[in-house]
């Protein structure tokens, strides 16, 4: 289940010269995190190793990837798998949740990782800035390079596992301002009558 996540997000250890702070990174993230939780309601459309739907407002969001649909409602969540029909309840960690959901780290990076400025470039004619994130405690992740355009949104994330993979995210559409109802980020068992809950709270 963690491995499905993983390639659903929600973002080059080479480049790494020293774990520690940047100023310049620190600044775009955090202006990047002003945006996001200005931005209200978000749909997120996004491609690459997985193609999925993102929807996010505050902490809570959906996500819908890979034969998974998962709810969070700012403390549950519901995972729902449709090969096996089943849906499993749980209210994650911190941690957890920032491999679920991408969008996660631009809340918590200050505490979770080290961050460090990459370079400028652009991305199919749009430029932005790399911004380069290593967890500080022991973890899945190696490292995970955001690429985030001029106005303050993510375009485009890589991230590198400590077994090697890499996987990549193309943010194709991002809508803010979407009017969501607080039932969007709630499980509905009458949509899914025939279901197996498993509750593990």
């Amino acid at each position: 289940m963690k491995h499905i996540y993983l390639i659903c997000l929600f973002i080059a250890a080479s480049v790494f010269t020293y774990a520690g702070e940047d100023n310049r990174a620190k600044a775009i993230l955090d202006q990047t995190a002003k945006a996001y939780r200005e931005a209200g309601g978000i749909n997120i459309l996004f491609e690459g190793t997985q193609r999925g739907t993102l929807l996010l407002k505050g902490e809570c969001f959906y996500l819908e990837c890979g034969g998974v649909k998962s709810w969070f409602d700012g403390e549950t969540q519901w995972s729902y798998v449709e090969e096996n029909e089943e849906v499993t309840v749980s209210n994650p960690s911190p941690e957890e949740l920032q491999s679920i959901n991408p969008y996660a780290l631009i809340n918590s990076y200050t505490t979770l990782f080290n961050y460090q400025y990459g370079n400028r470039h652009a991305i199919k004619g749009k430029q932005g800035n790399e911004v380069i994130l290593t967890p500080r405690r022991k973890s899945d992740i190696k490292s995970i390079v955001l690429f985030i355009s001029d106005n303050y949104q993510p375009l485009h994330i890589t991230i590198n596992l400590v077994n090697g993979q890499v996987q990549e995210f193309r943010i194709v559409s991002y809508k803010t301002h979407q009017p969501y109802a607080e039932t969007t980020f709630h499980f509905n068992p009458k949509q899914y009558p025939d279901a197996e809950v498993i509750d593990m709270r």
